[in-house]
């Protein structure tokens, strides 16, 4: 009789491939008997990329991988070249397979439900006007586009911070815009409750008037446990009275990868040696 399963959601690899599979070896993680959930931004400022897209496919349904803002700049960047000049995805975007992992990235989903500990796991946020349930929805509806013949389309006009705001009436590029802002780049919320996507620091450091995402007194997703990462100047992994936790811990600046038990909330880290330099 095999124990119950184990699942571990681990914060932003960013290609940091060795310490990855360092943490799952200190985890003694088990793919026929534990799950792994890696919450966005699998590839870029890291060394090895490549080797986490192919590890990561590699694990097969024993991994639940979400798309974070540089896994979707990848997908963009594959089809226009417009690499930023601190991005590491040269050997990836060169690599024979790399048509068979940027199919099977592009596949993967925006956010995802862990039915067994009641926790809704997404790489940065969601917009205080919905509920988790429809979260979940709207997640859907974009990740249908992605694996759709109009993903091209979504990918050319994925940038730009435009609309800040959620209304339901949104619609099309628009729509799905906001949905992928606010699901892998959100931090901050400012006093109306417009996303603030230019602020990368802690909390504190800032405008006194914007707060962050997980603690706007109105947020209609209350009281459901939430797990994001994408944040990695936040200074803390749990804030008890929101119920979120959020595991980038700066891997690839140096810090440490962070996995939590999600049925236990336990956390484990791993060490990680400085793949680039903050700023």
């Amino acid at each position: 009789m095999h124990p119950p399963e184990r699942c571990f959601a681990v914060g932003d690899v960013q290609g940091c491939l060795t310490p990855l599979q360092r943490l799952l070896e200190d985890l003694c993680f088990d793919p026929a008997h534990d799950h792994l959930i890696l919450v966005g931004d699998l590839v870029n400022r890291g060394p090895d990329s490549l080797g986490v897209l192919r590890f990561a496919r590699g694990l097969g349904d024993a991994a639940t991988c979400l798309l974070g803002n540089h896994d979707l700049h990848l997908l963009a960047a594959a089809r226009n070249g417009r690499l930023n000049r601190k991005d590491t995805l040269d050997d990836l975007l060169a690599a024979d397979d790399r048509d068979l992992l940027l199919h099977w990235l592009r596949h993967r989903p925006l956010c995802h439900w862990h039915a067994p500990s009641d926790t809704l796991l997404v790489h940065a946020g969601l917009a205080p006007q919905w509920t988790a349930q429809q979260a979940r929805a709207l997640a859907a509806e974009v990740e249908a586009v992605l694996r759709g013949p109009d993903h091209g389309r979504l990918l050319d006009q994925l940038y730009g911070d435009d609309p800040d705001h959620w209304h339901p009436a949104l619609a099309d590029i628009e729509r799905w815009r906001f949905v992928i802002n606010t699901l892998t780049r959100m931090r901050m919320l400012h006093a109306d409750g417009r996303l603030n996507l230019r602020h990368k620091g802690p909390p504190d450091a800032a405008d006194p008037s914007s707060i962050p995402w997980f603690l706007w007194p109105q947020r209609a997703w209350a009281g459901t446990r939430i797990v994001f990462g994408h944040w990695s100047t936040l200074g803390r992994l749990a804030w008890p009275q929101a119920q979120v936790y959020g595991l980038d811990s700066g891997c690839v600046w140096g810090g440490a990868l962070t996995a939590m038990e999600l049925n236990t909330g336990v956390i484990t880290q791993q060490p990680c040696p400085p793949a680039q330099t903050p700023g």
